[in-house]
């Protein structure tokens, strides 16, 4: 049995994608200021200590929740413009038995 998805919901499949990539970029989050730690400030051409950017690391999470859920906000309101003119996604569904 072919379907097809007619509407997707901006808002719904916004938020779901944007705590996605939120609880994703936290995973990554927590390697990447343990490595920076352990690596320590590097020295630029002048000997100036570099800093290390734990506040942009931390703000990364941020970044993706609030862009995640804007991005996919407008990919959904696109496809659901484009579905009148060439269709939406078709998948095909079994029914199985209990």
């Amino acid at each position: 049995m072919k379907a097809q998805i007619i509407r997707l919901s901006p808002h719904q499949n916004g938020k779901v994608f944007a705590v996605l990539m939120t609880i994703s970029a936290v995973l990554m989050f927590i390697p990447m200021a343990a490595m920076m730690f352990f690596i320590g400030p590097q020295v630029d051409a002048n000997d100036n200590p570099g800093e290390l950017p734990i506040v942009m690391l931390a703000a990364l999470p941020v970044f993706y929740l609030v862009f995640g859920y804007i991005f996919v906000v407008i990919g959904c309101a696109i496809y659901n413009l484009v579905f009148k003119l060439i269709g939406g996604i078709e998948f095909e569904l079994e029914e199985q038995d209990a």
